[in-house]
């Protein structure tokens, strides 16, 4: 298995009939992200956005001192 570095990242887009849920996760972290975007967008600004939601996320946890995300989501 390759190992995984820094600011890696996998996305997921899932169309939902005229809109798309776009996954970012961070595979140090494994924090994970969603927008929903309406479907007539591009794929690359789905994708940006994302990444840009995942990196301000982990960036607030970072200054909170907790983490990945921080947000105080459930962990199930």
């Amino acid at each position: 298995m390759a190992k995984r570095r820094e600011g890696d990242v996998y996305l997921e887009i899932v169309q939902m009939g005229n809109v798309c849920r776009c996954s970012a996760i961070d595979a140090r972290t494994n924090t994970e992200v969603s927008i929903v975007a309406p479907a007539t967008y591009s794929r690359y600004t789905m994708e940006q956005n994302a990444i840009r939601k995942l990196r301000r996320v982990l960036a607030q946890g970072d200054r909170r001192g907790g983490g990945a995300g921080g947000s105080g989501g459930t962990v199930v």
